[in-house]
């Protein structure tokens, strides 16, 4: 028996190995699969995203289908592309998440996570910062990227500014189920020995496929230290993560370049920039 399931493993996997080489029939298969789609179901829905499910999914082209329209259900509901950043510029003050002004060794976005800086209490808003920041770093990929990086800093975090699990579980549930491969690395940095009772919790809330992108990293590691050596130039990367450049977080600054990224966000998704006219006219390429 034990040669048989050997044998059918290894048929899975050359199956899977054969689907990542030539994706096309699945993407096809699954697009098929959706039916006719229209407005912003049918932008959402590239051949690069279509993969990014059929990936999340093991190329299971029918749990594919299942888990997109999930997210199109809820895209449709939550409208992440129109939320602007004066209407969760609060949650931002303290520069507790932030899109960083640097990338790792490959170009991908970094989303730089300080919860010990944790300034509300609401978590609907918490997740819809969030969430617009996912969309932002999404909008900064340079082509060929598909994946962002998070680098968590816990510099005073503590149970009194931690992020109840009730938050942290929406955060993880909306990452997995509606940005499948999106995530390419959490680097939680130096966490405080108090912290792993928090994750023995939210732990369990991650299916395999992220749980092993999660990467605990300490500065007197030697392991910790090539890593992130590996991964990130060291005179870009902020001394809080081992590097030698300054982070420094100017919400003001901050602002600008969101409000400049809503306007291009309108812009990639057609909508409507009467509200967005003014700004819209300074940045058009001279």
């Amino acid at each position: 028996m034990s040669i048989f399931r050997h044998r059918g493993s290894r048929g899975q996997q050359h199956e899977q190995e054969d689907h990542e080489l030539h994706p096309e029939s699945k993407i096809n298969e699954l697009r098929s699969a959706l039916g006719p789609l229209s407005g912003r179901s049918l932008q959402f829905c590239t051949d690069a995203c279509l993969k990014r499910y059929l990936e999340a999914r093991n190329w299971n082209v029918e749990k594919a289908k299942k888990m997109l329209e999930e997210t199109l259900s809820w895209r449709s509901t939550y409208k992440p592309e129109d939320i602007r950043w004066p209407e969760i510029a609060v949650e931002g003050e303290t520069g507790k998440v932030f899109r960083s002004n640097f990338r790792d060794r490959i170009g991908r976005t970094v989303l730089i996570m300080r919860p010990g800086l944790q300034n509300t209490t609401g978590m609907d808003n918490q997740i819809k910062h969030l969430v617009y920041l996912i969309e932002n770093a999404i909008l900064n990929l340079p082509e060929g990227q598909e994946e962002m990086v998070w680098m968590i800093d816990f510099t005073g975090w503590s149970f009194s500014t931690n992020v109840p699990v009730k938050t942290a579980r929406e955060t993880i549930s909306i990452l997995q189920n509606h940005y499948p491969q999106r995530l390419a690395v959490a680097f939680l940095y130096s966490p405080p020995r108090i912290f792993e009772a928090f994750w023995k919790i939210v732990k369990y809330f991650l299916d395999p496929k992220t749980f092993q992108k999660v990467k605990f990293v300490y500065p007197k590691n030697k392991e910790s230290v090539e890593i992130m050596q590996s991964c990130f130039d060291v005179d870009n990367l902020p001394t809080e993560f081992g590097g030698k450049a300054t982070m420094k977080y100017d919400h003001e600054e901050f602002s600008r370049l969101m409000v400049l990224d809503d306007v291009k966000t309108a812009k990639y998704w057609g909508l409507d920039q009467k509200t967005n006219g003014n700004a819209a006219q300074e940045t058009e390429p001279c």
